[in-house]
């Protein structure tokens, strides 16, 4: 094993310490903290130096702001104090070292100034800064309630496929330009094709909460049987089995997803909303809400719900859909009501406070890795 790999598998193995090695005081805390927000501090600056390469054009303003450098900068001071006090408390020092050279590495850049590098804007983007944002958003949000309300207590937020699925996260993120033209095709052909003029004006004039529950109505029918062909179809299923690989459930485990399968779930859903008139604000609240929601649903959340699990899925209701006993073999398909699933007679919802024993699918037949997963539906299936 070469000196790059060792220093790799230490890291990994300090950032997986069990509970007992990863207390307040114990340099573990520190050290984590520091790699997350050198390696942010690092990404954040790279998206001032080239803009036209690693920024949406939705976030890309506000690199203008007045409060984005200083922010980076004391994302910088707060990743080098981090970094050092892991050096200090932990007697492995792969966390504070790894953290220290991501911060010198921001430090240096932003000292060469804060401003592109490259002038000019291009019409393809990667979304480097949608990742840092998407994952600060959703890892702020869960991670404190994960931690201090968990399902599984001994999960940890560095748990076993963390990289796999953290990797899915990057991957889509910094695709997200190909992924929502890609995704927005259908759609737009059947607006384009249609001249329902005067409905569509009366839809988006309709109150904004109505035009906002309307959607979730109409995309969760339209899921619940996207979702649902996915499970019945041999083909299609080789895709899905890819989310269903995962055998822990918390906020990263939603992002595991075959890039071809984000496609078909984004195309079909985004129909009704697009096709039908619905006013850009009230869309743009659902895209938000579906993204939150997505994620609660696969987080590591032990909270009782009580009367509400009837009206809402909530993360024991979904947690079934992904259990590996054979009686969450496909069930609960709904992503926001379960009254699809009790409609169509594929709702199960065990005795209270029982959950699933286990994750993933029985034999695990879906290999390990990011680019092996990509390729999974497209081999042969062995005898």
């Amino acid at each position: 094993m070469s000196k790059l790999q060792q220093t790799r598998e230490e890291i990994r193995r300090e950032l997986e310490s069990p509970p007992a090695l990863r207390v307040f005081g114990s340099g573990w805390w520190s050290g984590a903290l520091g790699i997350i927000l050198g390696v942010t501090a690092f990404f954040g600056v790279l998206c001032v130096w080239f803009p036209g390469v690693f920024s949406i054009a939705e976030l890309k303003i506000m690199h203008q702001t007045g409060w984005y450098h200083p922010v980076l900068i004391a994302m910088i001071a707060s990743a080098f104090f981090c970094s050092l006090l892991s050096l200090i408390l932990r007697p492995s020092k792969a966390l504070g070292m790894t953290g220290m050279v991501f911060t010198l590495l921001a430090l240096t850049l932003a000292g060469n100034g804060m401003k592109p590098v490259v002038s000019g804007s291009s019409p393809y983007y990667f979304g480097l800064d949608f990742f840092i944002l998407r994952l600060l958003l959703t890892g702020l949000v869960f991670i404190p309630f994960e931690s201090f309300f968990p399902h599984r207590n001994k999960q940890g937020i560095f748990r076993f496929e963390w990289r796999e699925d953290l990797f899915y996260y990057f991957i889509s993120s910094m695709m997200v330009q190909l992924l929502t033209w890609l995704s927005l095709m259908p759609a737009n052909t059947l607006f384009a094709i249609t001249t329902w003029t005067a409905f569509r004006s009366w839809v988006a004039g309709l109150p904004f909460f109505v035009q906002l529950f309307a959607i979730m109505v109409l995309t969760d029918f339209v899921q619940y049987w996207v979702h649902r062909m996915f499970h019945r179809i041999p083909f299609l299923w080789r895709f899905h089995a890819v989310h269903h690989s995962a055998q822990c459930m918390d906020w990263m485990a939603g992002a595991r997803m075959h890039f071809f399968e984000i496609l078909a779930l984004r195309g079909t859903t985004v129909i009704p909303m697009i096709v039908l008139g619905f006013d850009q604000s009230a869309v743009n609240a659902y895209l938000l809400i579906v993204y939150l929601y997505a994620t609660f649903v696969h987080s590591n959340l032990g909270f009782r719900f009580g009367f509400l699990e009837k009206f809402l899925v909530t993360p024991r209701f979904h947690h079934w859909h992904h259990g590996v006993e054979k009686e969450a073999i496909d069930v609960n398909f709904s992503v926001h009501f379960p009254l699809y699933d009790m409609l169509f007679g594929t709702h199960h919802m065990p005795e209270k406070d029982r959950w699933p024993d286990g994750y993933g699918i029985h034999g695990n037949p879906v290999p390990k890795g990011y680019w092996q997963q990509f390729l999974h539906p497209f081999r042969r299936k062995k005898k």
